[in-house]
Order: C-alpha cells, then sequence, then structure tokens
C-alpha cells in the first residue's frame, strides 16, 4: 500500500502540473476524490486494527504483571513489534490522506484559473 500511495501522488501532482485543458483537469479530480475516499477507508480500517493491537498489548501487560511468566513477556514483546509497525504504517496513512487533501485543493485553484480564462474568452 506504501508503493502503490507514493506511486500514485507523484504522478498525480505531475500530471497537475501538466494539466492543460478544463476537460482533463475535470477527470483528475474526479479520479482523485475517488482516491481520497478509498485512502480515507484504508486510514479507518488501520486505525481501528491499531487500536485493538494496542488494547491487546495493554491486557497482555497486566496480564505479565500479575501472572510473571516468561512466555507472556515473549508475547508481550512480539505484539509491541507489531503495533510499532502498525503505527508507522498509519502514520504515513494519515499524513499521505492530508497531503491529498492539499493537492485536492490545488487542483480546485487551477480549475477555477481554468475557468476565469474561459469567461474572459
Amino acid at each position: 500500500m506504501t508503493e502503490y500511495l507514493t506511486d500514485y501522488m507523484k504522478a498525480t501532482e505531475q500530471e497537475l502540473k501538466n494539466c492543460s485543458s478544463l476537460k482533463e483537469l475535470e477527470r483528475l479530480l474526479a479520479e482523485h476524490k475517488d482516491k481520497i475516499a478509498f485512502m480515507q477507508h484504508e486510514r479507518i480500517v488501520h486505525f481501528l486494527v491499531t487500536m485493538m493491537f494496542a488494547i491487546i498489548l495493554t491486557i497482555f501487560i497486566c496480564t505479565f504483571i500479575f501472572a510473571e511468566n516468561l512466555a507472556l513477556l515473549i508475547l508481550v514483546t512480539m505484539i509491541l513489534i507489531l503495533l510499532a509497525f502498525y503505527i508507522k504504517h498509519y502514520y504515513f496513512l494519515e499524513n499521505t490522506v492530508q497531503k491529498m487533501y492539499r493537492v485536492y485543493d490545488e487542483m480546485l485553484r487551477k480549475k477555477e484559473q481554468f475557468e476565469t480564462k474561459e469567461n474572459i474568452t
């Protein structure tokens, strides 16, 4: 997902830079809105999974404190490592979706410029 989203953002920013017509920009806007919706869904799913792992980690830490079982310590360590990767990925998704919002705003500004040019001519 990280590679897909990174590649998509690079391609979209390049398309926006090279966009020369209102029709082309409207197509790009529609596609970008769909991608934002997909990524918002992806983001909420990863948030829920991350929170689930945080709750599970808390439960196992509390259990380890009371049971003092070495096997639980190994399990806590594994969950902690997994949670760290989930947080890293969620952080990437969150920042990229916010970047997608900024690109969408740029698209809207460019659309206004195209519409202004059409009204003048």
